[in-house]
This record gives C-alpha cells, sequence and structure tokens, in this order.
C-alpha cells in the first residue's frame, strides 16, 4: 500500500482536469513530447509543463530521453497502486454496507414478529 504523502500527492494531481486530460492522452497515445501534449489545450507550454512537473512529482509519469526529445509516459505501475487504494477502499465499505444490510434485516424481522 501506499504511503499517505504519495497518495496524497497522487490525488492532489489527479483533481485536475487537465492533468487527467494529460493522463487519458499518454494512456491512448503512448509517449508523447510536452509539445504533443500541449497541442490540444488552449494555455502556454510553460503552463502545460507545471501540469507535467506536478505529475511527475506525483510519481504518475515519467520523463525520458530521447535523442534532443524528452518524451512523457504514463508510469503504470504508480497508477496501479492509486487504483489499488481505491479497491481496498471500496472493499471495507461494502463490508459495512453488507453488515449493515444484515443488521437492517434481522431487526425488521424482529419488529415483524412484535407486531404480531
Amino acid at each position: 500500500m501506499q504511503s499517505s504523502q504519495s497518495l496524497t500527492q497522487a490525488f492532489a494531481a489527479l483533481g485536475d482536469p487537465t492533468r487527467l486530460a494529460i493522463l487519458s492522452r499518454l494512456a491512448t497515445q503512448g509517449d508523447l513530447t510536452v509539445q504533443e501534449i500541449a497541442a490540444p489545450f488552449a494555455m502556454s507550454l510553460p503552463a502545460v509543463s507545471q501540469h507535467l512537473k506536478a505529475l511527475e512529482h506525483a510519481g504518475l509519469i515519467a520523463r525520458g530521453r530521447d535523442g534532443q526529445k524528452r518524451p512523457c509516459r504514463l508510469n503504470v505501475d504508480r497508477l496501479a497502486e492509486t487504483a489499488r487504494w481505491f479497491d481496498h477502499t471500496r472493499a471495507a465499505w461494502e463490508a459495512r454496507f453488507d453488515r449493515l444490510e444484515q443488521f437492517l434485516a434481522t431487526t425488521e424481522t424482529k419488529g415483524d414478529d412484535h407486531e404480531r
């Protein structure tokens, strides 16, 4: 399980719609340069670079070097770690709801017995 700080960084990065769009493009299109990433956005290259820095700081992307290009790639392992946290939390809440449902079912049954 990820540390609390790394989860916080990942969720902070994922909380921005531009960053989510960047991650989505990297997931569907593979490695992209900063200019390729910036193309569909109505913002400056420095602004896109700031988003990329936040994603890189959170460990969600990595920047490589290919000659003079510096392609960005999705860090699938880090994204999977974040998804595991969601799965773990979802499973815990589902178990709680199951227990509540069982409790309510037994309470309703007992209530029906007293009414007769």
